[in-house]
């Protein structure tokens, strides 16, 4: 076994709780069931089913289920899934990996389901999951072998348990956090469509749906934010914590792994869309395993597979576009292979570290890394329509540079009536991550557009896209969010990217400061990651306004942050000139 580098502050103790962990190991709380068949196909062969309670440092037991052929002696390797939303649910992926030869554990988080104790959101994850991977590891059926696997929050509990020194073999983190911070801001901006999957999820007792209608687009625009309670009438702390603590500061520590990346050891397969809020906490994990990991077979051994999904990673149809069947990808069948690789040594050792899709032509690519290194940082730059408002498509968007001054672009912005994340007249307020049709934004007076002539020639780009803007505003504070889009010959307007920027958060994440009214900033507004071919006949546009909501919260531009209800209404400025260009940068692929 591979030599697991450990840093001293993190290291385990656990001679206390040692001998009982080795009591519990063989002590089966729930006799296994029958075996049962695998719901692949009918020629699979029976797969087992065994449930147990596996303990923890501080006596815990925790629901957990074992998959294995009936036919494969032990030992083997083993893959782990850890789990809030009811294991019960991961049954079928588990019988694929005990189908392909491993043995599949899956459990419930703390407090969840079938185990014991308090569920405590996140932060004590890490702890759980080393004790279960050190159970695991003293079983007469594991070889010595694991590997993690699992979504979303599934993912982010193998970075917490990865980061305590956990030895492992694989890692395979589908749409996951590292940084959970960065699941959960962007640019200083609340990701506000996270308060409805969160509340939701009913991790204290029963959502707000049940027993009521939900008003979700009505408690959207509740202020303040931190007294969101108040008008769902449910108590959710954890939800509560991540928007009162707008800055980077001391309550997200225990949620940042990043700093301890420099110590693991082990490949990890990165599977992500370009419209999943956990995008560019996916593709920073991925890239600082590959820069800063503690030896060169980890930083050599990573992959990621980029397509065009929302949170329903690998399939086919986000929102309003299909991507065609070439956009499904099988993630079992990813992480199978991944595991074959490095467990059995049944895959081939060769792999692309990147495979990206590019929308637009509907194309997988493949690249060594990401941005691929045929990517050339490319600037289009923001021309005044020469007029004060340039929505209705009067800006111009080309790769020259304002020759002289031209005026600036201006628009109220007000929190009362922010731009809708889905814009189509007549519906509510939606938080939809996929990409929703933009074309009646445009008539907003509160928009600017900017946009190239259709094209002649195709334009390509991949990897992450900013936009330099250089603003200001009359108010203490102001949001600038920016959208990517394609505009197809028919009108209908994709957004390929988006990203948003709070003023006051323009320098620092811990330390925000307010704008001063009628100064002139220059602002970069990350647009996350995307790939795309812009094809002769359609048009690129970049669309600004102050808000894209729910899925960001809106500014109420006083500078008072969740707990404040007062709003003022804000005259945002975009400026064009050789010494202030305002642009944004692609990563063209020629």
């Amino acid at each position: 076994m591979r030599k697991v580098i450990v840093p001293a502050r993190r290291k385990i103790v656990l001679s206390v709780f040692a001998l009982t962990v080795c009591l519990w190991a063989t002590a089966k709380i729930a006799a296994p069931s029958r075996p049962q068949n695998t719901s692949e196909s009918a020629g699979l062969e029976s797969v087992v089913k065994e449930v147990f309670m596996v303990p923890t440092r501080d006596g815990v037991l925790l629901k957990t289920i074992l998959f294995h052929l009936a036919s494969v002696k032990p030992p083997g390797p083993v893959v782990l899934l850890r789990t809030p939303y009811n294991q019960e649910h991961n049954e079928a992926a588990a019988r694929r990996f005990a189908a392909a030869g491993y043995y599949a554990v899956t459990q419930d988080c703390r407090g969840r389901f079938g185990s014991g104790g308090s569920f405590g959101f996140y932060p004590g994850e890490g702890r759980d999951g080393y004790d279960t991977a050190e159970w695991i590891r003293k079983q007469t059926w594991c070889n010595g072998k694991v590997a993690t696997w699992g979504h979303s929050y599934l993912a982010s509990d193998q970075w917490l348990t990865a980061a305590l020194g956990t030895p492992l073999d694989a890692m395979c983190p589908s749409a996951g956090a590292a940084d959970f911070y960065q699941n959960q801001y962007v640019g200083g901006a609340y990701m506000l469509g996270m308060a409805r999957a969160g509340y939701s999820v009913g991790f204290y007792g029963p959502p707000p749906e049940v027993g009521k209608s939900p008003e979700w687009p009505k408690w959207f625009m509740h202020l303040p934010l931190a007294d969101l309670e108040s008008v769902t009438g449910y108590k959710a702390p954890w939800q509560i914590s991540f928007m009162v603590h707008n800055r980077r500061d001391a309550f997200w520590k225990p949620t940042d792994v990043t700093p301890e990346i420099s110590h693991m050891n082990f490949p990890g397969q990165h599977i992500v869309g370009y419209y999943d809020f956990l995008c560019r906490a996916a593709v920073t994990g991925f890239q600082l395993m590959r820069t800063r990991s503690a030896t060169a077979f980890s930083r050599e051994n990573q992959q990621l597979v980029i397509g065009p999904w929302d949170h329903g990673t690998g399939n086919r149809k986000s929102a309003d576009v299909d991507f065609g069947p070439q956009a499904h990808v099988d993630m079992i069948a990813e992480n199978i292979t991944w595991c074959d690789r490095f467990l059995r040594k049944t895959a081939t050792p060769r792999f692309p570290h990147v495979r990206y899709f590019s929308m637009g032509d509907n194309v997988w690519h493949e690249a060594g890394q990401w941005p691929p290194a045929e990517a050339v940082r490319t600037a289009f730059y923001l021309h005044s329509g020469g007029q004060a408002n340039t929505s209705h498509g009067d800006g111009k968007l080309n790769t020259s540079s304002p020759a002289k001054s031209e005026p600036a672009d201006s628009f109220k912005a007000d929190p009362a009536n922010p731009l809708p994340d889905a814009p189509e007249p007549g519906k509510e307020y939606q938080d939809i991550w996929g990409p929703t049709d933009q074309r009646a934004a445009s008539g907003r007076q509160d928009v600017l557009i900017y946009q190239t002539q259709p094209l002649k020639k195709a334009v390509a780009f991949a990897g992450p896209l900013r936009a330099e803007l250089y603003v200001s505003t009359d108010t203490p504070d102001a949001d600038w969010a920016v959208r990517l889009i394609d505009v197809r010959p028919d009108g209908f307007a994709q957004p390929l990217a988006t990203g948003i920027q709070r003023g006051s958060f323009r320098e620092s994440d811990v330390n925000p400061t307010p704008l001063v009214p009628g100064k002139v900033y220059r602002l970069n507004v990350d647009l996350g990651h995307s790939a795309a071919r812009i094809l002769p006949g359609h048009s690129l546009r970049v669309q600004i306004a102050s808000s894209c909501f729910p899925l960001f919260d809106r500014n109420t531009n006083t500078a008072e942050g969740p707990t404040g209800a007062r709003t003022l209404v804000a005259t945002e400025q975009v400026w064009h000139s050789a010494v202030r260009p305002s642009k944004i940068w692609l990563p063209v692929v020629k």
